[in-house]
């Protein structure tokens, strides 16, 4: 794992990817939903203490008149920015590429759940617009480990900095 560079927060965003009751909720390995939930929160107080952005961001299935229940973000998740996304990434028509380059962030934390959906599309779009990506492997889980071990062991180092939530902590001091 590379061992993380002091981060700018006024240039820092963190992305909570969804955070939802009914996402929270599911069997997930290798980390719980409410123990990725606790370190994501960590991580927006320190990088809101230290002056950066937090971004929520949270699912809505297109073309239905109503959300499945469960589909608000967990108490206590809450974005200086929210952002609704229709599909799998949170870059694709939400605004959120404008909405970081108006407020000047150029690195992007990102936690949630799923590693292999939500997060892993996010990221390599993130990548792709030149944002520098951080990836906390415990504040990110999926739906089985097979898949979090392959993205983090193979995906992820070639797009992003792999690191702990207590490392990005740390970077932002």
């Amino acid at each position: 794992m590379p061992i993380m560079e002091k981060l700018d927060p006024r240039r820092t965003a963190l992305l909570l990817i969804d955070l939802m009751t009914r996402i929270v909720e599911q069997p997930t390995s290798p980390h719980s939903g409410p123990a990725v939930v606790a370190r994501s929160l960590a991580l927006a107080d320190a990088v809101r203490k230290a002056g950066g952005l937090v971004v929520s961001v949270r699912a809505e299935r297109p073309g239905v008149a109503e959300q499945p229940p469960g589909s608000e973000l967990v108490e206590g998740v809450l974005g200086d920015l929210e952002i609704v996304k229709r599909t799998w990434g949170a870059f694709h028509n939400t605004g959120l590429e404008e909405a970081l380059r108006k407020h000047t962030i150029d690195t992007l934390i990102i936690t949630g759940i799923a590693t292999n959906f939500g997060v892993e599309q996010t990221a390599r779009f993130a990548d792709e617009l030149g944002f520098k990506v951080i990836l906390p492997e415990d504040a990110v889980t999926a739906l089985d480990a097979h898949a979090h071990e392959f993205a983090f062991g193979y995906i992820f180092p070639r797009i992003a900095t792999v690191c702990t939530t207590a490392e990005i902590v740390a970077a932002l001091d």
